[in-house]
């Protein structure tokens, strides 16, 4: 689904959440008017289409209720023009009431992201959330009993969080049944308080290798569940390729791809030591994350004394790969423990 983003950095946030600096990670210091939302959707959208259009890096349920009607309400004539099919919103998840919900269903929205980013009692209060897992339950039964889809957002690597945490917060997230995911290692950002802990010596953030391997493991499990992850890693952006605007943990433009290569190297691993080489045959679309970021699953192989050759098949279905005539499934052999 084709997504058209507004960002309203930091707009109705009633907290200052240790690592949060939506006006770095966005690139925008200011939301847009509403009137300015109308102008760009006239430009960007197309004749006809079925995207949304999207309201994050705030708490959009927390704006004053006029404020919302006002952006909602660009984007009405749009939805019913159909030249969209409605709206998508960021909020936290303990600003969603029935109310309020009625008021987002009214103005066309029809899927919202709640930023829970942990569903352990420590690990918020460390963070500085100012919200409980229990608000985050409550907020995804209020969101289904109007049936609009819910996107759940995690953080590994948060003050006080751990591995373990982290995949204790994936298992309590799946069990409600998100329509998708998004996951984010925590990166220590220019401005912000985990800034102060990180330079006082107070906060140690993932390694890059770390953060890959965690997250490899939440989107094996992820898969498993059925549930899709829409991003890994911070999306690279003109404020964060900025010098300076990240100071320390595992931020990469590429963080997505380095996920996906380490479940694939992790399958092709579990059948490689048995062969120490042969023709390994992907789909064309799984070549590039089979060979891993810069090629360094080859590397990774080759370390080890297997040459295994790469070859792009068509005929193969996707997430699957081919060595010596038998055909095997990628997350079926990455061999992660379920949750």
């Amino acid at each position: 689904m084709k997504i058209y983003p507004f960002f309203i950095p930091h707009e109705g946030c009633p907290h200052t959440c240790r690592f949060c600096c939506q006006r770095a990670v966005s690139g925008q210091t200011q939301a847009p008017s509403p009137r300015q939302v109308a102008e760009r959707l006239q430009d960007m959208l197309p004749s006809r289409g079925d995207g949304e259009v999207a309201f994050y890096g705030g708490s959009f349920t927390l704006l004053e209720s006029a404020l919302q009607r006002q952006y909602l309400g660009q984007v009405v004539p749009f939805i019913k023009a159909g030249r969209v099919s409605g709206v998508r919103i960021s909020t936290r998840p303990d600003a969603i009431a029935t109310e309020t919900v009625e008021n987002l269903v009214d103005g066309g929205v029809q899927t919202v992201e709640l930023g829970c980013q942990s569903f352990c009692p420590e690990v918020l209060a460390a963070s500085g959330r100012g919200h409980a897992p229990a608000d985050t339950e409550k907020a995804v039964r209020v969101l289904r009993s109007r049936s609009l889809r819910i996107g759940l957002q995690l953080m590994p690597g948060l003050p006080l969080g751990s591995r373990a945490e982290a995949l204790r917060s994936l298992r309590w997230a799946l069990g409600l049944e998100p329509d998708f995911m998004r996951i984010y290692p925590t990166v220590v950002v220019r401005n912000t308080l985990l800034e102060d802990d990180y330079r006082r010596g107070c906060y140690k953030p993932l390694d890059l290798e770390a953060a890959v391997s965690i997250c490899a493991e939440m989107l094996w499990n992820c898969h498993r569940a059925q549930v899709p992850v829409i991003r890994l890693g911070l999306q690279a952006t003109d404020g964060l390729e900025r010098s300076g605007a990240i100071v320390a943990g595992p931020y990469h433009p590429a963080f997505g791809a380095l996920v996906r290569s380490r479940i694939w190297r992790r399958a092709l691993w579990s059948v490689l030591p048995r062969t120490r080489s042969g023709e390994v045959r992907v789909h064309p679309a799984d070549l590039s994350d089979a060979l891993g970021h810069r090629r360094d699953n080859l590397t990774f192989f080759y370390s080890r004394g297997s040459r295994p050759a790469f070859r792009s098949d068509e005929t193969l279905p996707r997430n699957h790969f081919s060595l010596d005539h038998q055909t095997y499934l990628v997350h079926e052999n990455a061999a992660f423990d379920p949750l």
